[in-house]
């Protein structure tokens, strides 16, 4: 039987790579969308799904459930970028980025664990950033998302693993894909004090993410992690020196290590 895949934000990017690399490796695809019907080119269907909504979520899972019997793999990939100087962030955006990165997730959880505990057998992959393990500067609040998203994961590895479930976290680095059209731009505000480093740092991390990676690079490293009897509790996929500087940062002191980042962000 052909395994079901349900993937969260895979009307483009990386879950949209990662549902078409599935889709041809013959596993049956589910995409999300917060508005599938504007989307003409998916060769997976797309179900209407918006992480900060519990009953759109309850109900698109609902329908992938009825519509297959059941949900093998759940693949939270919905998410959205956020920079600026912490102190020029506005709250109420502070807080739709929570709900979209962190909070989402969580529901979508909490959705498909009765389901998956019923077969005895599932797996969560949860798609974090290697922003995660280090607070960056004019990204703090992703980095703060993405990392309780990696936290989380671990807990409830242990929690479900009686079940016959497994949970997972997928680090990205930097891919090329729209996340940063999406993404929630602090301002750069003129006479700002971070006016000038910020706003060459924005540009920085806008060419970062055009240059990146091919976001078929992720959809193969999903491919291994779900062919995989026992998964890892951390993956990182992405340039070597962005998945070094993991390593850097476990190995350094953490002045030094701050000292680094300052230096290479020009602060």
């Amino acid at each position: 039987m052909n395994k079901v895949v349900l993937i969260t934000g895979a009307s483009s990017g990386i879950g949209k790579s990662i549902g078409e690399f599935l889709h041809h490796k013959g596993f049956v695809v589910y995409g999300t969308s917060r508005n599938p019907e504007k989307v003409l080119n998916s060769i997976f269907p797309l179900v209407a799904l918006d992480v900060r909504d519990r009953n759109s979520i309850v109900a698109a899972v609902a329908q992938v459930i009825e519509n297959s019997g059941r949900l093998d793999i759940v693949i939270n990939n919905a998410g959205v970028g956020i920079t600026g100087p912490l102190e020029e962030i506005p709250t109420e955006e502070i807080r739709n980025h929570f709900e979209t990165n962190f909070y989402g997730p969580i529901e979508v959880i909490k959705a498909v664990l009765p389901q998956m505990r019923a077969q005895k057998s599932g797996l969560i992959i949860n798609i974090t950033s290697i922003a995660a393990y280090m607070g960056l500067p004019y990204r703090s609040i992703y980095s703060a998302s993405k990392g309780a998203l990696e936290l989380v994961t671990e807990a409830l590895r242990m929690e479900v693993k009686p079940f016959g479930i497994e949970v997972t976290n997928v680090a990205p680095g930097d891919f090329a894909t729209n996340i940063a059209a999406g993404r929630f731009h602090a301002p750069v505000i003129k006479g700002s004090p971070y006016e000038k480093v910020y706003g060459e740092t924005l540009a920085e991390m806008n060419t970062h993410v055009d240059s990146g990676s091919n976001p078929n690079e992720m959809a193969e490293g999903i491919y291994k992690i779900i062919n995989t009897k026992k998964p890892n509790v951390h993956y990182k996929i992405g340039a070597f020196m962005q998945k070094f500087s993991i390593v850097l940062k476990r190995a350094l002191p953490d002045k030094m290590y701050e000292k680094m980042l300052m230096n290479h962000y020009k602060l």
